[in-house]
């Protein structure tokens, strides 16, 4: 058991691993995540769809409704450099991130919905259509 505890403390220690882990908590920290936390809503009148999409400005969000479907997609570029006195570059760094979702909604009534972007939070209320039933039974007197 001693050598076990021993090994595995050694492992700690290898230039391999130490430059694995440093190299993983770097993606992890820069890459971000990917996806878009998507909350929908329905009420008996509208559904109310809220998006996480931190980093995005309101010009790099587009939302579209086709086909009985909600389409809302993101696409964010970040440039960033940082120079020393002389002007040299010393870091730059660039990144991007693309996200998409859609969600089958249907029957919106859309010259009612209402979009709102704040603090990377973004909020669709989506009201319902009042449909008419072309189906109507007629009675016979």
């Amino acid at each position: 058991m001693a050598n076990d505890v021993m090994n595995r403390n050694f492992d700690l220690f290898d230039p391999m691993n130490f430059f694995n882990e440093v190299g993983n908590l770097g993606h992890d920290m820069f890459s971000g995540d990917s996806s878009m936390k998507t909350d929908v809503v329905e009420h008996d009148k509208d559904y109310v769809v809220t998006a996480e999409l931190p980093g995005f400005k309101k010009d790099d969000i587009h939302v579209d409704y086709r086909d009985d479907t909600l389409r809302i997609s993101g696409k964010a570029e970040v440039n960033q450099s940082a120079k020393d006195d002389d002007g040299r570059v010393l870091r730059q760094e660039r990144s991007s991130q693309n996200v998409a979702r859609s969600f089958y909604l249907p029957d919106i009534d859309l010259k009612n919905v209402q979009a709102k972007y704040d603090a990377g939070v973004l909020t669709l209320t989506l009201p319902k259509q009042t449909k008419v039933d072309d189906n109507h039974e007629i009675s016979i007197d």
